[in-house]
């Protein structure tokens, strides 16, 4: 069998010169993110993104599956370039998204932020973020685990509930250029670790906080309940204030946010 042409090949050319030039692609693999795992901190990985055409056993936050056909998806997980401060690491999801978000915009894709991390499109999830690290005292060494939707599959609508969106249910869009793009921003914005205000603000921005209504699923617990978001709080969390007018903050592990 002739072996596939890797199609990433010059897009590595492309951002050559920028922290992000370096790109491995694998027709198919168990998940990027596991293969990212392995690479952290070892020499020639910083920078590296790993990009599968289809992924075996994808996954999302606490385990969820991450199911996407052959071909009809964006998968891939990048390295940073540097390790981060332990402290900063609640900061890389946020980060992603406002990635994502931007390069969606430019391919004429409008798109919401959706807390904890998620991008939706029209209400629905059109992409998600799963970081994984390696701690080493103070540093830790981060892949940014990312998968956007690009084309509509005949199973889409009965492969999980509530459906998913893809780019194509507005305009085509190439998974070659939606790579280069988010990781030309991911170039540019790099140095946002270190103002975790403005970084924050511009997430709030695409999520449209204060202001955006959200139905929050506490765990074990088997009603949700609504809320208005007011905003991002330092380690993640997300400041609400619920229809009663009381206010409280709910943390990454506390609840599931409902679409």
């Amino acid at each position: 069998m002739k072996p596939q042409q890797d199609p990433y090949a010059a897009l590595s050319t492309r951002l050559a010169g920028t922290r992000f030039s370096q790109i491995r692609y694998r027709e198919q693999t168990e998940s990027t993110n596991r293969d990212a795992s392995a690479l952290l901190g070892e020499p020639g990985s910083a920078g590296l993104t790993i990009v599968a055409g289809f992924q075996h056993a994808g996954a999302g936050r606490k385990g969820r599956a991450w199911l996407a056909p052959a071909g009809s998806a964006l998968l891939f997980t990048t390295v940073l370039p540097e390790p981060l401060p332990t402290a900063a690491l609640w900061l890389v999801p946020f980060w992603s998204a406002c990635l994502v978000h931007g390069a969606l915009a430019d391919a004429g894709i409008p798109t919401r932020a959706q807390w904890p991390n998620d991008l939706l499109l029209g209400g629905r999830k059109l992409a998600g973020m799963l970081a994984v690290s390696r701690v080493s005292g103070e540093r830790a060494y981060v892949g940014c685990g990312i998968g956007i939707n690009l084309v509509r599959y005949p199973e889409a609508e009965q492969s999980v509930e509530p459906p998913p969106a893809f780019c194509d249910d507005l305009r085509p869009v190439k998974a070659v250029d939606l790579l280069g793009a988010i990781l030309e921003r991911a170039d540019a914005t790099f140095g946002e670790f270190a103002r975790p205000t403005e970084l924050v603000q511009r997430w709030e921005r695409d999520a449209g906080l204060p202001g955006m209504r959200y139905r929050l699923l506490p765990e074990g617990e088997r009603e949700p309940f609504e809320a208005r978001a007011l905003g991002l709080e330092t380690g993640g969390a997300l400041r609400v204030e619920r229809s009663d007018g009381s206010i409280l903050s709910v943390g990454l592990g506390d609840v599931r946010a409902l679409r």
